[in-house]
């Protein structure tokens, strides 16, 4: 595939074909001619969420005609925006993937609106029709992926107490761990999850404090959702517990002690959001997907997952793969007791409201305050 031909510009258009954005909107924005640029919030080889986006953007430099420029280790201020206009400016950037979460508001709409003729591309973002065309978001449904390491944990767990290192409880967070505990407590419906928050994406040493507290009351299967899942894998793993993976593979880290894992897949989304404005159809606004996307992945199974976990868990992936599955139905009850779903109701994945998710559910040990 060489897009070094490919006019500078293209018109993109919202194509009901293409994903569950499309009626977002579409937008005019650079072609893929040029220089992309990508920045981390950290380290590229975290074995966490910026590696995983730094494997993504391994898979376009292999593609002919592009040029990929990376800067990791940027923080979630004003510094994103030195750092978007210096790839614009000085590398001629045409197209961007500021990857943090904090970086799209106020920061990346502020320098889209300051750069109408580029595109930015933001991971996690919650794109509206108010803001910038430019501009979008994209993410995906890797709850999935932690439902179905939920049924596997639950499966392995002897005490029945799974623990969760997260790092704040903003919606996307909430979701894994919701996701994670109603898995867990389809294999064992007494199964409960404590969650330690640490306040920020990445925290080591909080990290393994937490890890620690959460074995410290019996936890034997621990996961999480920060940036980078080492210091939680190697230190459950260290005090003979089991655990599962978040971002990318983490079972060099820990071989005994992996179980699986919900893994980002973005080294075959990059490829695909360049096919897509290489062939004149766009990248909706906003953009999701799950399992049956590619978006996310589950991690092979390790050597301690038996195999009625494994069974259960491949026929749900399979649910997910063919016609889709409702995670989240009601009747659901938070950890307060309050129903947070109806009786009747279900939310599919593309559901906004579950994009605004604000409580644990049943099972949970823990506050979001």
């Amino acid at each position: 595939m060489d897009f070094s031909s490919i006019s500078r510009r293209r018109l993109l258009q919202g194509s009901a074909a293409l994903t569950l954005g499309t009626a977002f909107g579409a937008r005019t924005a650079a072609a893929a001619d040029t220089t992309i640029g990508f920045i981390y919030v950290g380290s590229r080889d975290d074995y966490g969420y910026n590696q995983a986006h730094a494997q993504g953007a391994a898979a376009l430099k292999k593609i002919a005609g592009l040029k990929v420029i990376e800067e990791e280790k940027v923080p979630e201020t004003d510094a994103v925006e030195k750092t978007m206009e210096s790839m614009i400016n000085l590398d001629g950037a045409t197209l961007l993937f500021p990857t943090s979460f904090g970086y799209y508001s106020p920061h990346v709409l502020k320098v889209a609106s300051k750069y109408p003729k580029q595109h930015f591309e933001h991971c996690g973002g919650l794109w509206s029709d108010k803001d910038p065309k430019n501009a979008g978001s994209y993410f995906g449904y890797i709850d999935e992926a932690q439902y179905i390491s939920g049924i596997v944990a639950g499966y392995t767990s002897k005490s029945g107490k799974l623990g969760f290192v997260a790092a704040k409880p903003i919606p996307q967070v909430l979701r894994n761990i919701n996701a994670f505990t109603l898995g867990a407590r389809l294999a064992n419906p007494k199964a409960t999850t404590q969650v330690i928050f640490t306040g920020d994406w990445s925290m080591p040493v909080k990290e393994a404090e937490a890890t620690g507290s959460l074995i410290d009351q019996g936890i034997d299967v621990l996961t999480c959702h920060v940036d980078g899942p080492k210091t939680m894998v190697e230190n459950a793993a260290r005090r003979g517990a089991m655990v599962c993976g978040y971002h990318v593979n983490q079972s060099p880290l820990a071989p005994k002690a992996y179980l699986t894992g919900a893994e980002w897949n973005w080294e075959a989304l990059y490829p695909k959001f360049i096919k897509m404005i290489a062939s004149g159809a766009g990248i909706p606004n906003f953009y999701r997907g799950g399992l049956k996307e590619e978006i996310v992945k589950v991690s092979a199974y390790g050597p301690a997952v038996g195999e009625q976990a494994r069974k259960h868990a491949d026929d749900v992936k399979a649910k997910f793969m063919a016609t889709g599955l409702s995670i989240f139905k009601g009747p659901l009850l938070d950890n307060k007791g309050k129903t947070v779903i109806a009786a009747g109701t279900e939310r599919p994945q593309q559901d906004p409201e579950l994009e605004k998710m604000d409580y644990l559910v049943e099972g949970v040990v823990g506050a979001t305050s």
